[in-house]
């Protein structure tokens, strides 16, 4: 049972899962690429349950550690201090934004998921993808507690099935039913630009010819709408791969 949750990257989706694992009773260790001192506000807005260190220490003092950082920055993370742990991949590709990853790039349709990457680097670890495919405000808003009517669920998967059990479990807690999609080769099915990935998850969509201000404040403000496991299994289902529509398509990000 996870007690202590750490947390590698405190961005907006880290941030989030923080909220939501202090608000569920769990201790909260905070890292990211900048120094502990940089999360003074965030920990002091989380409280006792929450403290700073550095990625490693994080590794180290979680039973269950999310690693939320760039994908390009995936080889940075603490591969020994990670070792026995499982390990929960939020990252997804976005080149224009990040970088690019010749692993991905050069291979095309050939290239393995992202997760497989982060499961190459982290070989001690057991890697599972959770929570990527929702955006951080609905993340936070659309939690309940296990059994509401409008409670949503969160595709996972992983190669490991006490690992996927683990993570599964810190669904629960968090506020958000599980739906395994299965191994981490499959987990593109819940990548950007899946019909599972962040649209289900809003009421409506943004109306065209918004400022970039106007965008970010429907962002915000547009409320969650929830997505019950048989829906989220059904859209994951519904993916498509690029290959099998255009063989010179890029490959699985």
């Amino acid at each position: 049972m996870t007690k202590t949750l750490g947390l590698i990257g405190a961005g907006n989706i880290g941030s989030a899962l923080a909220r939501l694992a202090v608000a569920a009773g769990l201790d909260v260790v905070l890292s990211n690429s900048r120094g502990p001192e940089t999360l003074a506000d965030l920990v002091t807005e989380l409280g006792p349950r929450a403290r700073a260190a550095t990625p490693a220490e994080a590794a180290e003092a979680g039973d269950l550690v999310v690693a939320t950082v760039p994908l390009s920055a995936y080889d940075r993370l603490p591969a020994a201090a990670l070792a026995g742990k499982t390990v929960i991949d939020t990252m997804n590709y976005y080149p224009d934004r990040f970088g690019p990853i010749a692993a991905l790039d050069e291979a095309g349709p050939a290239a393995p998921a992202s997760s497989v990457l982060v499961q190459r680097h982290l070989a001690g670890a057991k890697v599972v993808k959770a929570f990527n495919n929702i955006d951080f405000v609905r993340l936070f808003t659309l939690a309940r507690p296990a059994g509401a009517a409008d409670r949503s669920a969160l595709p996972i998967a992983g190669d490991d099935a006490t690992a996927k059990a683990e993570a599964a479990a810190l669904l629960d807690v968090l506020g958000y039913d599980s739906v395994d999609i299965g191994t981490l080769a499959d987990s593109w099915r819940s990548r950007p630009g899946t019909p599972v990935h962040v649209d289900p998850y809003f009421t409506a969509k943004p109306a065209t010819g918004l400022s970039q201000e106007e965008m970010y404040g429907w962002y915000v403000k547009t409320p969650g709408t929830p997505v019950p496991a048989e829906r989220v299994a059904a859209l994951a289902d519904a993916a498509v791969h690029p290959a099998a529509v255009d063989p010179t398509a890029p490959g699985q990000v």
